[in-house]
């Protein structure tokens, strides 16, 4: 068994060793450069390159990052952008709708001059309300309303009349001076222009009244295509009626029929029909004076 002292001693011995090689640790360390603490610019730099987790809002307008949360969970649409493809879709069905209707205007305006159909109108010389003669000519560059009656007639005359009162009255308002509203008689031979001016005043004081002889009349009544029948053997002072056709017809400036327009319109739905084809014409217009 080793004694103490010979313990104490090799421990004694191996200190001296050991102080060189640490010290020499220590000396060998002493001439590395430490890392030097990170300044204000680096710091900004490193955190300008980290991941952002929320676009900056205030370049966006946003106040607080709750609001920028807010903003985009709407997602893309916004009442905004709701109202504006609303107002776009009743803009396009409101050109849609109306184009589709001026071609329809269009297409029953030039169906009449078309080659092969007859055509409806044509020259006539007429005597009006006040005995002066009135042709076809004195009826272009204006619109005509024209319609065919006889002032004898219990019921359907007068509705027909008051409702073409009430179409030139609309008319007029909107475009005053080009419509021209002409009542063509079926009956010359107790139609005179006196008792056409006493008729016609009891509708409207712009009202056009032709009559002439049966011949001229049958004439007239063959150009514009309107059936009417008057009967026969009829006894001197003998009251009768006369069938005809119940239409108004729409002439334009150059004396061409354009539309017909019956009982199923309105006086309303008459008078924008007229407007609009009024609309559409691209020539000059006259006025009365």
């Amino acid at each position: 068994m080793p004694q103490p002292q010979g313990m104490a001693r090799a421990i004694l011995n191996a200190l001296p060793r050991a102080a060189p090689r640490q010290c020499a640790r220590l000396m060998s360390t002493a001439g590395t450069t430490l890392p030097k603490r990170p300044t204000t610019a680096t710091t900004a730099k490193l955190q300008s390159l980290q991941p952002q987790l929320y676009p900056p809002t205030a370049r966006r307008g946003f106040k607080t990052v709750e609001e920028a949360k807010s903003r985009y969970k709407s997602g893309p649409f916004s009442w905004k952008a709701g109202l504006l493809f609303v107002l776009t879709g009743a803009g396009l069905v409101w050109y849609f709708e109306n184009e589709k209707q001026r071609v329809k205007r269009k297409r029953i305006a030039e169906s009449s001059k078309g080659v092969g159909r007859p055509k409806v109108g044509g020259p006539f010389e007429l005597v009006d309300q006040d005995g002066k003669t009135v042709t076809d000519k004195d009826l272009k560059g204006r619109y005509s309303l024209v319609y065919f009656g006889f002032t004898h007639c219990p019921d359907i005359c007068p509705e027909e009349l008051d409702k073409m009162a009430r179409m030139f009255d609309l008319v007029e308002a909107q475009r005053p001076g080009v419509l021209a509203p002409v009542f063509v008689t079926c009956d010359p031979a107790r139609d005179r222009p006196k008792e056409l001016k006493e008729y016609l005043a009891e509708f409207h004081p712009r009202f056009v009244g032709l009559t002439g002889t049966y011949e001229q009349i049958k004439a007239m009544c063959k150009a514009y295509r309107v059936y009417f029948s008057t009967p026969t053997e009829v006894k001197p002072g003998q009251d009768y009626l006369v069938d005809h056709s119940i239409y108004f017809y729409l002439m334009d400036p150059e004396g061409d029929f354009v539309e017909a327009l019956g009982r199923q319109h309105s006086p309303d739905q008459a008078a924008k029909i007229i407007v609009d084809h009024m609309k559409e014409w691209r020539g000059a217009l006259k006025k009365a004076s």
